[in-house]
């Protein structure tokens, strides 16, 4: 009987992104976990564990571990080599988010041992710039506006996808919120009608039929969607063979309430006859996932 295939995840990220409540679900998960754990000691760690029997493994490295992060790829692509289904999340947020948080939980910044003339902002500069090369290997979530439910929510939808294939990720947002970090393209809906000038309309979300009614009877509604669509098509194709594993498509209206949610479901839908696709809601993570 063949070896079943050993799933290993990765967590990396930024200090206060919500690593720790990633890594607490992978243990309700029944995965073997491991934190600050140095890149250096991966590869003998995970032969070791597999000898133990353990198939599924979590594991956090990050800043704390820096002087061995340069070893980080190679390990993943020896890992890759060796037939283990490797996953790798990087956890980012806001510097104004993870400054609210730092100051909230009292917790002094791992950077700021070593580097005690640093504020906590220019930490978290100097950690973004030295964890780069680990976001370019993995699939970038930005927990900025998300509570630790949700975080646990999306990390569960993003266990249970294929990596084989590529996922495309249909994510509405407000701007007044600010940009999301993780998004490889933005459209912008602003210029759409806005259901919430209707007071009947206003405490709906772009799932419900009345505002789907609303939006869909509008002609540049209608113009839009089939440009960002006829987009996509066009260049998902090379992403294919660029063997890209996500690609996140951000959709924004003022609120994201009303507009965004309602293109960003509309492409789901016609996508997701064909391809893998998740659809995030980031202002309403929990009502809408």
């Amino acid at each position: 009987m063949p070896m079943a295939t050993t799933q290993i995840v990765l967590i990396s990220g930024l200090s206060g992104s919500g690593k720790s409540v990633a890594l607490k679900l992978l243990e309700d998960l029944d995965y073997f976990c491991i934190d600050n754990l140095p890149a250096t000691l991966l590869l003998q760690t995970v032969c070791m564990l597999r000898e133990q029997g353990h198939q599924r493994i979590g594991i956090s490295v990050d800043i704390r571990g820096a002087q061995s992060l340069p070893a980080l790829p190679a390990c993943v692509a020896e890992l890759k080599a060796q037939r283990a289904d490797v996953r790798v999340l990087f956890l980012e947020a806001k510097t104004e988010s993870l400054l609210k948080r730092f100051s909230e939980t009292r917790r002094k910044h791992p950077l700021s041992t070593q580097n005690p003339d640093l504020t906590v902002t220019e930490c978290i500069v100097l950690e973004r710039e030295v964890l780069a090369e680990i976001a370019d290997l993995a699939h970038r979530l930005d927990t900025s506006d998300l509570s630790a439910n949700a975080l646990r929510g999306w990390v569960k939808q993003w266990l249970a996808l294929d990596q084989s294939r590529l996922t495309l990720i249909c994510q509405s947002f407000g701007f007044k919120h600010g940009l999301p970090l993780d998004a490889d393209f933005v459209f912008d809906v602003r210029c759409l009608p806005n259901p919430y000038y209707d007071p009947v309309l206003r405490p709906l979300t772009g799932r419900d039929k009345p505002v789907i009614d609303y939006l869909e009877a509008e002609a540049t509604a209608q113009a839009m969607y089939e440009d960002v669509r006829g987009y996509l098509m066009h260049w998902l194709p090379l992403f294919d063979r660029d063997n890209r594993s996500y690609v996140t498509v951000a959709i924004g209206c003022t609120g994201g309430q009303h507009r965004s949610v309602w293109l960003a479901e509309k492409l789901a839908e016609h996508f997701g006859a064909e391809r893998q696709v998740l659809v995030r809601h980031r202002e309403y993570p929990g009502d809408l996932a």
